[in-house]
């Protein structure tokens, strides 16, 4: 029965994802080692599962290690330059005779319909063609990249009709000039030039680490490009991949694109879990901050509800009625994270006393180890600051060293203003802590 109750409340919870992104286009993009890799299978079972929900799926394969490997079976030596591949005549030869293996292979993966797996029954229509014009990289540093070229134009129309027929786009990083020469492009470059142009709601790498870390090593959920930006100016060392995906990640996202993910390859089923939980698994980088703080509408009111009913059932808060909480609304700040109301708080100021009661702080269970609570009260801070008040006021009695650790202390029951003196439920025994606040200077 527990493992019943909890896929239903899965299916549940992933609903409004789903709902959301049906006619979406997500930009799927991976490298050839996951192409060739254990886990192609399962991820061929996630794009089908993705593409009969209803989203528009575009895929962008790499061939790095294919295209090795059959330098190597001519007797070829790779060559690089930063981080991309010098592509002369006899290379350009095996980069044509790998991407048309690697690419054969992953359609021969969606193409299938055994019994008894997830693509049982279903027939993935996958197309392609030549919708990247190219140009020469030219000489950099003193190196000819010669057959390497950089992306001039995608051809999104083109891409937009095999979408609306509900075709899955496989795109080969290649790319071809009016003149007829064929050359060999970055993966990375294409999946966000096509993202841009597509105006993709989400563009996806697969990667060799699980998303972005902090400097202790902790997954970084949501990241703006600015901090992309900074990490990249840093001394911080990252992964191969994502010295390559994260300069790309950054263009997209100014370029027009809502969402770039960072997400393991070695995770299995880690598409699904990124996109239809509510905590993800990888990095979502953003061209703003994905989290805002805003004043609550009386349409926020069932999921107002929603956050702080748990909370009144343990007798961490005191149960406040709908009819209650539509009049009070105006006090009340919600917290979003990727349009989810997954906190709020309420500001009730007594002006004659210069103080504030700080009520109803609450965050989802999930996202309470994420700084969203200290987002609150900072927010209410401010608007407690900006009505002339001088001190804030918070009754507790489960949550006193939250507080505590943010600059409340405790005091007697007679330091709150008289009218709240008089609404003090002596049963409850609530503690009483307050903060003073900084006069704001213009």
């Amino acid at each position: 029965m527990e493992s019943t109750r909890i896929f239903v409340s899965w299916v549940r919870s992933a609903a409004p994802y789903i709902h959301a992104f049906r006619g979406r286009t997500f930009v799927v993009a991976f490298a050839g080692e996951v192409a060739a890799g254990p886990a192609a299978q399962a991820l061929a079972h996630d794009i089908n599962l993705l593409a009969a929900l209803g989203i528009r799926l575009v895929l962008i394969h790499g061939a790095r290690p294919q295209i090795d490997e059959e330098m190597a079976s001519r007797g070829l030596t790779p060559r690089y330059h930063q981080g991309l591949r010098v592509t002369d005549a006899d290379a350009l030869e095996c980069v044509k005779a790998a991407m048309g293996v690697t690419r054969l292979e992953i359609e021969a993966l969606l193409s299938q319909g055994l019994p008894n797996t997830p693509m049982a029954g279903a027939y993935v229509r996958v197309t392609g063609g030549n919708f990247i014009t190219a140009k020469p990289v030219g000489v950099v540093d003193g190196v000819d990249f010669q057959y390497t070229g950089a992306v001039r134009r995608v051809i999104a129309e083109e891409i937009r009709a095999d979408l609306e027929q509900e075709n899955v786009v496989l795109i080969s990083p290649m790319g071809f000039s009016p003149s007829g020469e064929i050359f060999n492009l970055g993966m990375e470059e294409v999946a966000a030039q096509v993202a841009m142009a597509l105006k993709a709601e989400k563009l996806v790498f697969l990667c060799d680490v699980p998303g972005i870390t902090d400097g202790r090593g902790r997954l970084q959920t949501a990241v703006t490009a600015d901090e992309v930006e900074k990490l990249l100016g840093g001394r911080r060392k990252l992964s191969e991949d994502l010295g390559l995906y994260l300069p790309w990640a950054v263009k997209a996202v100014r370029g027009g694109v809502n969402r770039v993910h960072l997400i393991s390859e070695a995770l299995d089923g880690a598409l699904l879990l990124e996109f239809f939980t509510r905590e993800g698994v990888g990095s979502v980088i953003t061209r703003d901050a994905l989290a805002r703080v805003r004043q609550a509408t009386v349409e926020d009111v069932g999921a107002i509800i929603g956050v702080i009913t748990p909370l009144e059932a343990d007798g961490t808060l005191v149960p406040r009625g709908r009819e209650r909480l539509e009049m009070e609304i105006e006090r009340f700040s919600v917290l979003e994270v990727d349009d989810v109301i997954i906190g709020c708080a309420a500001l009730y100021p007594f002006s004659n006393d210069r103080a504030g009661e700080l009520a109803c702080l609450a965050v989802m269970p999930e996202y309470r180890r994420a700084g969203y609570g200290e987002a609150l009260l900072h927010h209410i801070e401010l608007r407690a600051r900006k009505g002339k008040l001088q001190e804030l006021f918070v009754l507790t009695t489960r949550t006193a060293h939250w507080f505590v650790e943010r600059g409340f202390v405790e005091a007697a029951i007679d330091s709150l203003p008289r009218r709240r003196r008089e609404l003090y439920n002596l049963q409850r025994r609530s503690k009483v802590f307050i903060k003073p606040l900084a006069v704001e200077h213009a």
